[in-house]
């Protein structure tokens, strides 16, 4: 959304409480004003529709996720425990886009804060086996494909608009994100307590996968 620059007189004290507002918030004065003008208009600027996209997610993830606060407007983080001897926590983090660059609206980053190299490998086995069954139960549903990178403990995925959800809503996102999110953890802890028997456990995962798209998920 483009932006420009306009001079407004107002009241000190009006500037202040809008200030005050803006730190509480997060946010810059500029941005909390233009956020204000916007709802008074019945306009929905790129932030209002990120913040229902994420007050969405909170609700379909409260209780099975730690969510916790923003960073930003733009970036939403959750946490999940992992029952394994190193006792890691998996950390999800959502940046969305102020505007859809193709068919890209956010990115998802996946990470474990650990030193373990052992852990480390794991990890690179699980993502590993995680994009060969998205590139063959999801790959057809973007043009150029599903799109991630890895490195180091750090799982980062492309957030993408597919050819089957057509025309996009808040609540829409904030569901197909919530439901990836919640299958990618479901599908780590899989992996993790079936580390022993890899042969029956990437079964298990691909059904996961397989069975979640037909009965309804929005893939992203």
């Amino acid at each position: 959304m483009k932006k420009s620059v306009y001079s407004l007189v107002l009241s000190d004290d009006v500037v202040k409480a809008i200030d005050d507002m803006a730190y509480r918030l997060n946010t810059s004065r500029s941005n909390l004003i233009n956020q204000i003008l916007a709802e008074q208009v019945s306009y929905k600027t790129p932030e209002s529709l990120m913040k229902d996209i994420f007050d969405c997610m909170r609700t379909i993830m409260d209780g099975h996720f730690q969510i916790q606060g923003q960073a930003s407007d733009a970036m939403l983080s959750i946490r999940s425990p992992l029952r394994y001897k190193y006792k890691p926590t998996i950390r999800y983090r959502v940046e969305l886009l102020r505007e859809a660059e193709k068919d890209v609206f956010g990115k998802l980053s996946v990470s474990f804060r650990t030193q373990s190299a052992q852990l480390i490998s794991m990890l690179e086995g699980f993502f590993r086996l995680w994009y060969s069954l998205e590139k063959a139960y999801i790959n057809n549903y973007f043009p150029e494909g599903v799109e991630y990178a890895y490195s180091e403990g750090r799982f980062i995925r492309k957030l993408k608009i597919s050819k089957e959800i057509g025309q996009t809503s808040p609540d829409l996102l904030g569901n197909a994100i919530g439901d990836y999110i919640g299958l990618l953890d479901s599908e780590i802890k899989l992996y993790f307590a079936g580390i022993d028997d890899m042969g029956m456990t990437a079964g298990k995962m691909e059904k996961m996968l397989v069975d979640s798209i037909n009965n309804g998920m929005t893939v992203i």
